[in-house]
């Protein structure tokens, strides 16, 4: 379980397949404070530690988180937004966050205003688990959805947001990954009606 705050900017550092599978080399700030069979958050999914390296450490998607998130267009070099799972002795500065992916969403529009930016994105499909104030995970950090439609939504991100997360790498027309508000989630399935979950 995580929070949607960052610890770490990762670096890709290689990526090799493995079958259906793709192994992936980070290279972070936290690597010494890492431990083989851990759980950490990259862009907002949840993979497993499973080899440390001197300088970097190496985790491995699986075919169908490959499918459901955005790690498979990955390239050497870019950057990768980290967190380490939450200890329960700690505040929870975000909300809570499973690291799994709902579904990728497009940049639609990135607006850059006095002290901020506004990034909208599209959705591939209508939802109603985004609601306006609502906490909405993006790439692994947690926000605040605003203008939200069924199929779009805004936030607005900080600059201590922007210089430390993937958020200033970001262009119009790329995918990033959403996880929505696991309490809406459970909802939704409470008020929907069997024959259609």
């Amino acid at each position: 379980m995580f929070t949607g705050i960052i610890e770490s900017l990762g670096t890709v550092k290689g990526i090799r397949s493995e079958g259906t599978n793709l192994r992936l080399v980070i290279e972070s700030d936290l690597n010494t404070e890492l431990k083989v069979d851990q759980s950490v958050a990259h862009n907002g999914v949840c993979l497993t530690v499973e080899k440390i390296n001197a300088n970097n450490y190496e985790v491995v998607a699986v075919k169908e988180t490959l499918e459901k998130t955005n790690l498979d267009g990955l390239k050497v070099g870019n950057s990768v937004n980290i967190e380490r799972c939450m200890q329960m002795n700690g505040r929870l500065d975000g909300h809570i966050v499973q690291g799994h992916v709902d579904e990728i969403a497009t940049v639609k529009l990135v607006d850059q205003e006095e002290g901020s930016w506004v990034y909208q994105f599209q959705l591939s499909k209508p939802t109603k688990l985004i609601v306006e104030k609502g906490s909405i995970c993006i790439n692994g950090v947690s926000l605040t959805a605003f203008n939200v439609e069924e199929d779009s939504f805004n936030v607005t991100i900080i600059p201590y947001t922007y210089e430390n997360t993937v958020f200033k790498e970001l262009q119009e027309g790329d995918h990033v990954n959403i996880e929505f508000d696991i309490v809406g989630k459970y909802i939704q399935r409470m008020v929907t009606p069997k024959t259609l979950q």
